[in-house]
């Protein structure tokens, strides 16, 4: 990751030429990067027409820089595409009390995604784990001999599973487990089910419904905690209403859910940054938000955690996540490949623990508000400014 400081006093102060040149310089970055800053970060139309379907444009949404992040030691440039002004200040703010304390740091598991094959009308349905099991090892063969980039690459297919859904109507799923290394991995994950499929139905028989990845991820977790004095904070009594609020979204789901919105307006505003399936991001953290890791949790539960300590605050959030450096916008967007450069994670696992981070930054920030002075006062200031600016420009328009 970066390792000139991500602290730059006044950075907001500067003009927007001056910013990207300064990070340029910060991250080392190459020179196609350096243009695509310059440039405004526009998207070619014809890389565009490339992307997507039906395609008459492209649209545009303010990339900025959350600043002071401290990951596991390192200081990271944290890239924040969102039309909401007041996340990304929120975030830097919150990365620079935590800072003070040493930063965030985080843990992630390997890169393991999961595959599902459906089958319908199994006969003796309970059991199929037993007849699976029998021949897993020739599963896993034939799993990796449909992606020998990936298995090459260190990664493949490492288990399978079985579940029975509704054993008197015959479903039953099976689960492959596929470490797809530094790469998101739907499709290596989609390859591995349709290529096992059929023999699967050899051995249950049955019917083949859906051959496709999941998106709860949950052999993929990220762990981030972090802590943060009473006086980085401003007040003990912000302390102590910052961890109300977050027991407040442990015990109602109401608030849970905006507490969670909070968490991932920082999340997804990297996540869409750097090119990663936030749709993906979202479905997941919200479903592990209700089911946990046992899959058996009957409440919908906050995503990230703030507790009192006695000298102030320490918080933590896990989540599955799956996202990647190779594959997918990075090959063709040239501001993804110049985003990941500034944020500079050299795996999969880092990558996503610098996500996981700026979700907690977003929180505590968001926490930090409501407990103080109310969530509206500094975000309609940054509000009126916008639209300040948009009034300035309709009258030079006129």
């Amino acid at each position: 990751m970066s390792r000139e400081t991500s602290r730059i006093p006044r950075f907001y102060q500067r003009s927007r030429s001056e910013r990207a040149s300064l990070l340029a310089e910060r991250a080392g970055l190459d020179d196609e990067a350096r243009r695509h800053l310059k440039s405004g970060g526009g998207l070619d139309p014809d890389v565009a027409d490339a992307m997507s379907e039906n395609v008459i444009g492209s649209f545009g949404i303010p990339l900025g820089i959350a600043l002071n992040f401290l990951v596991d030691g390192c200081d990271v440039l944290v890239p924040m595409a969102t039309e909401e002004p007041s996340v990304v200040a929120a975030a830097s703010n919150a990365a620079k009390m935590v800072r003070e304390s040493g930063g965030f740091f985080g843990d992630a598991d390997p890169s393991i995604m999961i595959g599902q094959i459906q089958l319908d009308d199994v006969a003796d349905a309970n059991d199929a784990p037993a007849k699976i099991a029998r021949v897993s090892d020739a599963l896993i063969g034939i799993g990796n001999e449909a992606i020998p980039g990936m298995v090459a690459r260190g990664g493949g297919v490492r288990r399978i599973e079985t579940r029975v859904i509704d054993a008197p109507t015959g479903l039953v799923v099976i689960h492959a487990h596929i470490d797809v290394g530094d790469a998101m991995g739907a499709n290596t994950v989609d390859t591995v089910a349709e290529a096992i499929a059929g023999p699967i139905r050899e051995v249950l028989g049955g019917k083949v419904g859906l051959r496709i990845l999941s998106n709860l991820a949950t052999g993929r977790l990220v762990r981030v905690r972090a802590e943060v004095t009473a006086e980085a904070i401003g007040t003990a009594a912000l302390c102590d209403g910052i961890a109300r609020a977050s027991r407040f979204a442990e015990l109602d789901p109401y608030r849970a859910v905006t507490h969670n919105k909070g968490f991932m307006n920082g999340l997804d505003a990297v996540a869409l940054a750097l090119g990663q399936d936030f749709r993906a991001i979202e479905a997941g953290a919200h479903a592990f938000a209700a089911v946990g890791r046992d899959l058996q949790s009957t409440g919908y539960r906050p995503l990230a955690r703030w507790k009192r300590t006695k000298t102030g605050l320490e918080g933590s959030a896990e989540l599955p996540l799956a996202v990647g450096l190779v594959g997918g916008s990075a090959r063709c967007h040239a501001g993804v490949r110049a985003n990941l450069a500034l944020v500079g994670a050299k795996t999969a696992r880092e990558l996503a623990i610098v996500l996981v981070s700026a979700g907690l930054a977003s929180n505590l920030a968001a926490l930090r508000a409501l407990a103080g002075e109310g969530i509206q006062k500094g975000h309609m200031r940054l509000h009126r400014r916008k639209e300040e600016m948009l009034g300035a420009a309709e009258e030079v328009s006129r």
